[in-house]
């Protein structure tokens, strides 16, 4: 058991240090290349995944030996090994050379957890571009233009841009035609069915009558409301303006449908409105009941039903003033915001139409 015990010890500090070991590479692609071309440096590093690694930090320009210099930095990859205990980090340079001779590349260092490591030399055979010596007074025209063959998937992304770009332009139009009418992007609309003018009335008529403390205390408002109740009823009942005429015109009227006698407890209710109203006339509390119940028994006597299968009529909701200024104000911003999505596809399509034609 000990021995065992001595065994497994030996193996975790041995994992261990496996897992913390550093492991620097410095690799090119090729080691010959001619004058001024490029060639890719990798720096290889492989560490414990919770240790802190520092890389080079080279610049273009920045030179690594003599004629030999960073060109650009082409990217940084880290993958992670044993199970995310450990990662390896690629970092990728692009490098060229000025002059023909074998240069040293010095060694690359970096830090890991504060301490410097350093990575192998590399060797670099930089040649001259050859030339020809014998025939020195030979030179060759610049060639021709080269044709392309015209491809439709070149310009797909083209059309596109233009395709969608014309379709705000009418959505955009759409818009500001809406907004100069001063109306909202979707009408909200409401179906229900028109109430018949006796059921209005017998509504209104029954709130007055539930308001029996204040008719006691103000006939005036309560003989003002009663009428213009029956007012509103006999315009939608017979269909002429009574809301602006007097009472007496509004009997003359009526007599060329009912008789004189249907009419007498209306006659009478609309002078004893005219009364109170104007000569200040003083009512009983019985007088105000039987003047409410002639109403009633007129406007059930003169109703006209409605057919229960007549079709429904379309109401649109009316927009409030405040509604209508944040409507402008929202449509001002949604034009706004597709002008300048519409002038950005169409500066894009243009730069992709100038470089598909260069």
């Amino acid at each position: 058991m000990r021995f065992r015990n001595i065994i497994l010890l030996s193996l975790l500090i041995i994992a261990t240090t496996a897992r913390a070991q550093v492991i620097f590479d410095a690799r090119i692609d090729t080691l010959i290349l001619l004058i001024g071309e490029q060639r890719e440096l990798t720096l290889d590093v492989t560490c414990g995944a919770q240790q802190k690694l520092k890389m080079p930090d080279y610049k273009p320009m920045q030179p690594l030996a003599q004629d030999v210099e960073i060109v650009e930095l082409l990217g940084t990859d880290t993958t992670f090994l044993d199970e995310g205990h450990r990662m390896q980090v690629l970092q990728r340079y692009s490098i060229t050379a000025w002059d023909s001779a074998f240069v040293l590349l010095p060694p690359f260092e970096v830090e890991v957890d504060g301490q410097q490591y350093k990575s192998n030399q590399l060797a670099l055979k930089v040649l001259t571009v050859p030339v020809d010596t014998v025939h020195v007074d030979q030179f060759f025209p610049p060639k021709d233009i080269q044709n392309n063959p015209f491809s439709w998937d070149d310009w797909k992304p083209v059309m596109w841009f233009v395709g969608i770009n014309q379709l705000l332009a009418l959505i955009l139009l759409w818009i500001y035609s809406r907004w100069r009418e001063n109306k909202p992007l979707i009408r909200i609309i409401r179906r229900k069915v028109k109430l018949p003018p006796h059921q209005v009335a017998m509504t209104e008529i029954e709130r007055i009558k539930a308001d029996r403390k204040w008719a006691e205390e103000d006939s005036k408002e309560y003989y003002t409301q009663l009428t213009d109740t029956l007012r509103n009823y006999i315009k939608e009942r017979y269909g002429f303006n009574a809301t602006e005429m007097t009472s007496s015109e509004i009997i003359e009227r009526l007599l060329q449908e009912q008789d004189e006698q249907a009419l007498a407890e209306l006659r009478q209710l609309f002078t004893t409105a005219d009364l109170v109203k104007f000569a200040k006339w003083t009512t009983l509390i019985n007088e105000n009941d039987a003047n409410l119940v002639s109403a009633i028994d007129f406007i059930n006597q003169t109703k006209i039903e409605v057919d229960p299968n007549a079709p429904t009529e379309i109401v649109e909701v009316p927009e409030e003033v405040k509604q209508s200024q944040k409507r402008s104000f929202a449509l001002k911003a949604v034009m706004w915001v597709i002008a300048v999505i519409a002038v950005a596809f169409v500066a894009y399509a243009l730069y992709l139409s100038i470089d598909l034609i260069r």
